[in-house]
């Protein structure tokens, strides 16, 4: 076994695996060898998620879990970062002795020269800031042709059930130069899909002088030879310009997909919430939306059970899903998070109502989803191959323009006509569907 060995555990988003490969970029850099097996690292490193309760725990119960290879395993130090780390961290080291340091999300920077040190320092958590950029080492922790660039750091919205400002700072933009720049590296490396992430994609350079945003950089993205997807996630509705949708519209490149959280469909709750839209814009703007970018498929978010949410709010949220028959949605509960405006409003719901809504709103949308993929059975469609299946080793498995990585799905391929790359897209016609996965066959 190599001296000197990490295993590394991320948790949460896709912004949260950015980090996650940055701290290993910066650890491989230093001498660190990475190992699948927990039992064989000497370092073990734990990127948490704290934005829900549920986030919260499952970090804390992950970083339990890897405390035991201390006794059983080759493991010296447990190291946990992540936004649990920036959130928790005084609380956390008083009660979790295992843990040999806590890292927080502005600390990313000096990790991999600061974990060699002799004296490690068991608190490192200062004002968030940090913000990496295209000399950053990366390393891929999942596919190289599939790959997440984050765009920008931070928000400076006030949605009033979300802890993110607070974790993650203000919003720091990087320069385009920057983007453009790792951009074309990780093309150079085989990437052939780029998914833009950030806390709030569509507010990218509001932060910067000059005529930097979202649009100009997509602009610059297009022109990428061999790139042949570009994807996008988190965008504000509040945002969402036509102009932006006109790109969509016309640019190949740009997948036709919208990853739009709309949060909820009550004006009420929408203003509660922080939202700064009602529900007359949202629909205004969906419908704006299907017009301009024909057979978009837009993936959006519903929370349920938010505080003062009544039976009447719950209806026209249902009312909104019936209409408009979504192609993706996810769908949370209100958690109800420290230091919050919505923590100390009234009129907070009994978790068994918040997880009824949250059924009854599920199932809707499965037979939604359903519908949408029973429409493609028979139909011939681009698929990306993302490579060979963990259902079974005569598998291959990709995904259609309308499905996200590790988000949205998968298609399920058998019998391939001789070696297939990753990251190639082929002709597939659907054969087998269901609300989340489908299956078929090569086509000539």
């Amino acid at each position: 076994m190599p001296s000197r060995t990490v295993h590394l555990v991320s948790l949460g988003c896709p912004k949260n695996l950015v980090d996650s490969e940055v701290v290993l970029g910066s650890l491989v850099k230093e001498g660190w060898v990475p190992v699948e097996n927990p039992e064989d690292a000497e370092l073990i490193v734990i990127n948490t998620c704290s934005f829900i309760e549920p986030a919260t725990e499952e970090s804390i119960e992950t970083i339990l879990q890897h405390a035991v290879y201390k006794e059983a395993g080759a493991c010296r130090r447990l190291v946990v970062t992540g936004c649990l780390a920036q959130r928790y961290g005084t609380e956390l080291a008083r009660e979790l002795p295992e843990v040999d340091a806590f890292w927080g999300t502005g600390e990313l920077s000096t990790f991999g020269e600061e974990i060699n040190a002799r004296e490690l320092s068991r608190w490192n958590v200062s004002r968030p800031g940090f913000l990496h950029d295209e000399n950053s080492p990366r390393v891929h922790s999942r596919f190289s042709h599939s790959v997440f660039l984050k765009i920008s750091e931070g928000c400076d919205r006030h949605c009033t059930f979300c802890v993110i400002p607070k974790i993650r700072g203000k919003l720091r933009s990087r320069p385009l130069v920057s983007l453009l720049e790792e951009a074309r590296r990780l093309v150079d490396e085989g990437a052939r899909e780029i998914s833009l992430v950030a806390q709030d994609s569509t507010a990218y350079g509001q932060d910067r002088k000059g005529r930097e945003d979202l649009q100009v950089l997509l602009e610059a993205l297009v022109q990428l030879p061999h790139l042949s997807w570009i994807r996008l996630h988190y965008l504000h509705p509040a945002s969402l310009t036509e102009s932006m949708l006109r790109l969509l519209a016309a640019e190949p490149k740009i997948c036709s997909y919208l990853d739009l959280p709309l949060q909820h469909a009550s004006t009420s709750i929408l203003r509660a919430m922080g939202r700064g839209v009602d529900a007359r814009f949202q629909r205004e703007l969906l419908e704006r939306i299907r017009s301009l970018v024909p057979g978009v498929s837009i993936r959006t978010t519903f929370m349920v059970g938010f505080p003062g949410e009544t039976d009447r709010d719950f209806r026209e949220l249902l009312a909104m899903a019936e209409e408009q028959r979504f192609e993706r949605m996810g769908v949370f509960t209100y958690s109800c998070e420290d230091g919050t405006p919505a923590a100390r409003m009234a009129g907070h719901l009994p978790e068994s109502v918040k997880q009824e809504r949250a059924r009854i709103l599920t199932n809707l949308q499965a037979g939604i989803s359903l519908e949408h993929h029973k429409a493609l059975q028979g139909r011939v469609v681009p698929v990306m191959i993302d490579g060979v299946s963990d259902q079974s080793e005569f598998l291959l498995e990709g995904r259609m323009e309308s499905q996200a990585p590790d988000i949205d799905g998968k298609v399920f391929v058998s019998s391939a006509p001789g070696d297939i790359s990753p990251g190639t897209i082929h002709a597939i016609k659907i054969e087998q569907v269901t609300e989340v996965d489908l299956a078929g066959s090569w086509c000539p």
